[in-house]
C-alpha cells in the first residue's frame, strides 16, 4: 500500500516548494493539497466532494500549515483529534509562524511535530527531507485496521 502524505497548505509557491523539496530529496510518495481547513477535514472525514472515498485509506501523515482559510490549522488539527477515526494520524505542523503561542497550541492539541518553515531553499529541502524521511521512512505506526 501507497504511504500518502495529505499537505494542507493554501500559499501555492509554498505548495510547489513543498513538493520540488520531496522530489530534490528523492521522496515520491503520493501527495493531496488541500488548500483550506475544510478541505482537509473533507478529505480526512471522506464528507463533502470527498465522500466516496469512505473506504479509502487515510494517509500516513498529514503536514499542516496554521494560516490557512476557512478553518485554520489549530481547527483542523482539534477536529482531527476529536475523531475517533484520525485521532491517531501523524500531524506535523509546518508553518511560518514564530509566535510562541501557535507552538504551544499546536502540541496543547496534538501535534506530532512543529517545525518553522525555513526561509532559505536549501534549508527547506532538508528540512522537508528529514521530515519525509522519518515520517514516511522510519517511524512507526498502528495498522489501519483499527482507528486508522
Amino acid at each position: 500500500m501507497d504511504k500518502n502524505i495529505l499537505l494542507v497548505e493554501d500559499n501555492p509557491d509554498d505548495v510547489a516548494l513543498t513538493l520540488r523539496a520531496f522530489k530534490r530529496s528523492h521522496l515520491f510518495n503520493p501527495v493531496v493539497v488541500a488548500r483550506d481547513g475544510v478541505e482537509a477535514l473533507d478529505f480526512l472525514l471522506a464528507r463533502g466532494e470527498h465522500a466516496g472515498r469512505a473506504e479509502a485509506p487515510l494517509p500516513t501523515l498529514v503536514i499542516l500549515d496554521l494560516k490557512l482559510p476557512k478553518l485554520d490549522g489549530l481547527g483542523v488539527l482539534k477536529a482531527i483529534r476529536a475523531d475517533p477515526r484520525t485521532q491517531l494520524l501523524p500531524v506535523v505542523i509546518l508553518t511560518s509562524s514564530k509566535e510562541e503561542q501557535d507552538l504551544l497550541s499546536g502540541y496543547s492539541l496534538g501535534a506530532n511535530s512543529y517545525v518553522r518553515k525555513p526561509v532559505d531553499f536549501t534549508e527547506f529541502v532538508e528540512a522537508v527531507k528529514v521530515l519525509g524521511i522519518y515520517w514516511m521512512a522510519i517511524n512507526q505506526q498502528p495498522e489501519r485496521g483499527g482507528l486508522l
